[in-house]
């Protein structure tokens, strides 16, 4: 019997802030301690703590499309080491066809145990390394056909055995990395974070007593599933369907569809990925775990609400998700650059559902963050690898505008900042701002478009790119407006100017310019019923030129800056005609 029974709901109320303060602990000590931009600067890592089981208890507010893909990774582990599990370990995995998503993407797993040696739970984090080897740095080519061209691959596998670090382990992973001293820093700062959550977790088993710690978890992965299931009864039983497109694999094929059939029957849903691509030849392929993580974190953008993240929360959901797909490569397909998967799925998901919850589902944002890995190899031979993470825009929401320089839902995601990318001597940051006239018009006007101007400055430079949201734009919803595509100019405003593919990658040398702009957000409504002084504040703004208020909003804006109300009207009352 628990020496603490659980009395009332303060104590759950207690415990429930208590947990998910305790995933946010550990993400905060990730981000004081690592070692890479691309994790202390953009934030790409997660952190999470589970149950003896490998249930999901709690996570960090950091990196959605991460965090749904846990369960299978706990599962891994478990199969693995369940039997032997002691404490002090701590193991390791990437391996997309063993529990992981792509290999950049590092777990590290912790085992807790109280002081009486009972396990209680399982600290977890994930970190996105700047470079895990491969033929390209950063290890996220879309080029790449092959995961044995992506990396070193980490089956399930123990780097701390009671408390001792396995060296030589350690040793054959860096061996194999363009930056070892980045890696094993974000590593350790990965293990940091597990030792945190394991010490706050066996404190609370100190507080409450194992048994009523159990039935406290219990208790919270109830009351999530309580809570989906109610948000979905608000919804009409049916059956909907949406389909969107990656622009092409990056090796010259068609566009890519991404097709899901939601079906609502009463408080549970089913999502239904047949009829999207068959995987494909590049890096774009992801994993059934990723699919699942991306899908939950739609349905958690489009509800809104307070609804904690953990294992209850999957309860409703079943899913058909075709194995061979782009959605469920097989072994040895290439995933490096599955990310932008993720946010294709995301936006599939929300069109889906914009007919179920028409007053909270956005119109189609940026697309998903835009990356541009530059590599380079200095004279002594060792190599630098610097990530430019770019984030665009949202799209219109049903009662406001999108939101412009903020990451996609599903990353969670920072802009690198430019003094980060400047330090390195490498290249130089010439130009970083918002586009004019690139949001979707609506009622409701899309966010805008990013740019970024990047001189190299090295003598040579490998610059991979991933990108997307050209041929195929951010929806618009209810009448709206798409947004605008993304682009990339190589040498602009020179007679050496080209359009460069939306993924690419390119050797540049020095004094090459290199210009990306993110996609724009689709809009909300139609345009020609925003109200005329919203235009006219935008145009204040410089976030749409003149011109652009009198074509896509009918609004008519004069020399000294005020809306022209009769010509407006006569404008408006020819573009309804």
């Amino acid at each position: 019997m628990s020496p603490h029974p659980i009395r009332d709901a303060a104590t759950f109320e207690v415990f429930r802030n208590a947990v998910t303060g305790l995933s946010d602990e550990m993400a905060i000590t990730i981000l004081r301690t690592a070692h890479s931009q691309i994790v202390a600067s953009s934030m790409d890592f997660s952190a999470a703590l589970c149950d003896a089981s490998g249930r999901v208890i709690a996570q960090a507010n950091t990196c959605p499309v991460h965090l749904g893909s846990i369960p299978e990774a706990m599962s891994a582990v478990l199969d693995a080491f369940g039997d032997t599990v002691r404490p002090g370990d701590i193991y390791l995995l990437n391996d997309p066809d063993l529990g992981g998503m792509h290999l950049p993407d590092i777990f590290a797993v912790g085992p807790v145990f109280t002081d009486e040696r009972e396990l209680i739970g399982y600290s977890v984090t994930v970190v996105n390394h700047a470079d895990v080897g491969g033929w390209a740095a950063g290890s996220m080519a879309v080029q790449s056909t092959s995961i044995f061209a992506e990396g070193v691959q980490i089956p399930p596998s123990r780097l701390v055995e009671a408390g001792v670090l396995n060296e030589t382990f350690l040793a054959l992973i860096l061996r194999n990395v363009r930056e070892p001293g980045l890696l094993r820093g974000d590593l350790e700062a990965q293990l940091a974070a597990c030792h945190a959550g394991g010490e706050g977790l066996k404190d609370l088993a100190r507080r409450h007593g194992t048994d009523e710690l159990a039935a406290l978890i219990d208790e919270l992965l109830d009351y999530s599933e309580t809570l989906l299931r109610a948000a979905v009864t608000e919804a009409p039983d049916g059956s909907y369907t949406f389909e969107d497109y990656i622009d092409d694999d990056g090796l010259g094929s068609p566009p890519i569809p991404f097709r899901v059939t939601v079906d609502i029957v009463g408080d549970a849903l089913h999502l239904d990925f047949t009829g999207s691509s068959p995987q494909v030849a590049s890096a774009l392929n992801a994993t059934a775990s990723f699919t699942k993580s991306a899908s939950y974190a739609a349905i958690q953008g489009a509800l809104g609400s307070d609804i904690p993240a953990n294992s209850g929360f999957y309860r409703p959901f079943t899913f058909v998700i075709p194995e061979g797909s782009i959605l469920n490569g097989r072994r040895p397909s290439a995933r490096g650059a599955r990310g932008l998967v993720a946010y294709r799925i995301i936006d599939t998901v929300l069109g889906a559902l914009a007919p179920v919850f028409p007053h909270r589902v956005p119109a189609a944002g940026d697309g998903g963050p835009d990356s541009i890995a530059i590599g380079v190899t200095e004279q002594d031979g060792s190599s630098a690898v610097l990530w430019d993470v770019l984030c665009g825009a949202w799209g219109a929401r049903p009662d406001r505008d999108g939101v412009d320089g903020i990451s996609p839902l599903g990353a969670n995601l920072a802009n690198t900042p430019i003094e980060e990318l400047e330090q390195s001597g490498h290249l130089r940051i010439d130009g970083y701002g918002y586009l004019p006239d690139t949001g979707g018009p609506g009622r409701w006007r899309g966010g805008l478009s990013t740019f970024r101007d990047m001189t190299i400055l090295h003598p040579e430079a490998s610059v991979q790119i991933r990108s997307d949201r050209r041929r195929h734009l951010p929806y618009g919803l209810a009448g709206g407006g798409p947004g605008t595509p993304s682009s990339n100019l190589l040498n602009p405003g020179t007679p050496q100017e080209q359009i460069l593919p939306t993924k690419v990658i390119r050797t540049l040398v020095a004094g090459d310019r290199h210009r990306h702009v993110t996609a724009g957000g689709g809009g909300h409504g139609s345009a020609l019923t925003r109200e005329a002084d919203r235009v006219l504040q935008d145009v204040l703004d410089q976030k749409v030129t003149v011109a652009g208020a009198a074509r896509d909003y009918g609004v008519v804006i004069t020399p000294t800056g005020t809306v022209d109300t009769a010509a407006t009207r006569e404008l408006r009352s020819a573009h309804h005609r």
